[in-house]
Formats: C-alpha cells, structure tokens, sequence
C-alpha cells in the first residue's frame, strides 16, 4: 500500500471512529486551517487556491448549521445565525476577494473551536 493510500486509511479510520465531540473539533479545526490558507492565498494574489480554501470553508459551515439541533439548547439558536453570517460573508469575501473579510470570519471562528474543545474536555474529565 502506497503512503498516499495509508494515509487516506489512518483519516477514514479516525473519523469513524471519533466521538462525536471529536468530530465536531476535528470540523472546527480544518474550518480555521481553511480560512487561515484562504486569507494567506489571498493576501499572495493566488485566487485559485483562495477559492478552493474558503468555498472549502463555506461547505464546513454549512455542514455545522444543518447538523446543529436547534432545539437541543438555548445558545443553538445564535449559533445559528452565526453560521448563517459565516455563510454570508465568505461567499462575499471569496467574489470580494478580500483577505480582510476572511480573516473576521476566521475571529469568530477560533474561539468557538476553542470553546467546544474546552467542552469535550471538560466532559471527559468530568
């Protein structure tokens, strides 16, 4: 098997395998590595890499706000919206092509990364 194949492997197992609260990190995660890439791509003038990273990012955000059960707590609903301005300003900043746009989408995310991590951590201590 190929390092390419074996790494492909070592991903599938580890995602399911992951808990929940792993997956969501793991989500988060790859969302502030695109949107960091897709600010940088911009800044150096490289709008295909830009693009793949923040529509790449943009298909994450999505993927949060369907998967967010808005009935399970009193913050989903916020969170929500957030998403839903996530949405709205990477697609603008992708046709703006404006790192600086990214860059606040990206300020709203790491925190809330950093949050959730908080959480499953303190879940699995507790």
């Amino acid at each position: 098997m190929t390092a390419p194949n074996l790494r492909n492997r070592y991903l599938q197992d580890s995602i399911q395998t992951a808990s929940p609260a792993k997956l969501l990190i793991m989500l988060y995660d790859r969302l502030v590595l695109d949107l960091g890439q897709g600010e940088e791509a911009l800044r150096a003038g490289d709008l295909e890499t830009a693009h793949e990273k923040i529509t790449h990012a943009q298909e994450i955000v999505i993927e949060l706000q369907v998967s967010l059960d808005v009935e399970a707590w009193s913050g989903a609903p916020g969170l929500a919206n957030l998403y839903g301005y996530l949405i709205t300003e990477l697609i603008g900043a992708n046709i703006a092509k404006s790192p600086e746009r990214v860059a606040v989408c990206r300020g709203f995310v790491e925190p809330l990364r950093d949050a959730w991590r908080d959480a499953a951590a303190a879940a699995v201590a507790g």
